[in-house]
């Protein structure tokens, strides 16, 4: 099971102007020349991303941009991938020295403010140009070649900060759906877009939360449901989870009296914006000809003939509607969608390789402009008319909890 691997992990932006010592910070981070460092404006050309361990944390991604005061020939294009960064990332560092802090700091923090993104001030090369701005002195963490401890300062740093973000990202799938001796139905097909020789991270993390609450997994193939609820008794059943693109094969086979739902509706439940997706997936019924969705893949995979967003889903949405849609699709966490045009839908994966502040950066995007969101194993369940049976126990427990 691929417990690490490419799963989500938080990622940390270095931000600043050239020169105020970014990429240092970012070697003295990973331990090893990750960035160039030059004392020539503009060293830093592009994106450079590395990964780290931090105590308590676990791996953590480092990025190193470009710096936004760039006047170079390309300068415009670097400080454009230097702001998409903003959206891909948990936590910002802001780096300065000289006893600098204008126009271009302040650019950055109001960046992160506009995305409710938290960030802290690091003043640079304080052995050189000791701080002699106040703002700074308040605010900054100060650090030095000459102190030995500066790793350790910035890692410090780091943890205390990512900690708060971890406590806030964390909230497991199953919250309140199961209790302890309740026996979970994992219905995982394999076939070709499935991991050779592992599960996908949405199954490992919902196998892990049933043994964490003392519950038990039974994981099957959906050829064997029937023979393992007559043996176990569907009345012993607590939920059953599925992978959604066999939804409406296991709705047949599974027993009514079984709550069901997917891997992908737990993400959604997780990490996207729930009352959106909900209001957003009855959209579908209001497509027309020529309209055009976006889908989003928060991974980069390898297609296969069987791909879920490139492939089932654009088949059972022109099925369903009976219209002539067409279908765009971006891979990865880039936000490079702005200036594509209007949407008619946008449909996210269930967002296993991305963390809850990245799902939510680029799905508010599309609601302010009041285009409607839904996620994959809501719009296929709703295509097969499933929908209210897979989000039944989520309104359930919403009930509750306002009751």
């Amino acid at each position: 099971m691929d417990m690490q691997g490419k799963e989500n992990k938080l990622s940390i932006g270095i931000f600043g102007r050239c020169n105020v010592g970014k990429s240092t910070i970012v070697n003295t981070l990973t331990s090893q020349s990750t960035s160039i460092v030059s004392a020539h404006k503009g060293t830093t050309t592009d994106i450079v991303k590395k990964t780290i361990e931090i105590t308590d944390i676990g791996s953590v991604t480092i990025v190193d941009t470009a710096g936004l005061d760039d006047t170079s020939p390309l300068g415009k294009e670097r400080k454009k991938r230097t702001i998409e960064c903003f959206s891909q990332i948990d936590f910002a560092v802001i780096v300065t020295s000289e006893n600098i802090f204008g126009e271009y700091e302040k650019e950055i923090i109001d960046k992160c403010n506009k995305l409710n993104l938290p960030y802290h001030v690091v003043y640079n090369k304080a052995d050189i140009f000791p701080v002699e701005n106040n703002d700074l002195e308040k605010t900054a963490l100060i650090i030095s070649r000459e102190y030995k401890d500066c790793r350790e300062k910035l890692l410090t740093m780091l943890r205390n900060e990512l900690k708060k973000l971890k406590e806030k990202d964390d909230a497991p799938l199953l919250t309140n759906l199961i209790k302890q001796g309740d026996i979970v139905l994992l219905i995982a097909p394999i076939d070709s877009s499935a991991p050779k020789g592992r599960l996908i991270l949405p199954q490992v993390k919902t196998i892990r939360e049933i043994l964490d609450k003392k519950a038990i997994a039974i994981t099957i193939q959906p050829s064997e449901i029937e023979k393992t609820i007559s043996c176990i008794g569907q009345e012993n059943i607590a939920l059953a989870i599925t992978d959604s693109q066999v939804f409406s094969l296991v709705d047949k086979i599974l027993p009514q009296s079984i709550p069901l739902t997917s891997f992908s509706i737990l993400l959604a439940k997780e990490k996207g914006n729930f009352p959106e997706y909900l209001k957003g997936t009855a959209k579908i019924d209001l497509l027309k000809d020529g309209d055009r969705i976006l889908i989003l893949e928060s991974c980069s995979h390898t297609p296969t003939c069987e791909d879920i967003g490139r492939v089932k889903l654009p088949k059972l949405l022109k099925l369903y509607t009976g219209k002539e849609l067409r279908f765009d699709i971006l891979a990865g966490l880039s936000n490079d969608f702005a200036d594509k045009g209007d949407y008619s839908l946008v449909i996210q994966c269930g967002g296993c390789m991305a963390t809850k502040k990245q799902m939510k950066n680029r799905l508010d995007y599309f609601i302010q402009k009041g285009i409607p969101v839904t996620n994959y194993g809501m719009a296929i369940s709703y295509t097969n008319g499933i929908f209210n049976r897979a989000t039944e126990i989520f309104k359930k427990q919403e009930n509750k909890n306002n009751s």
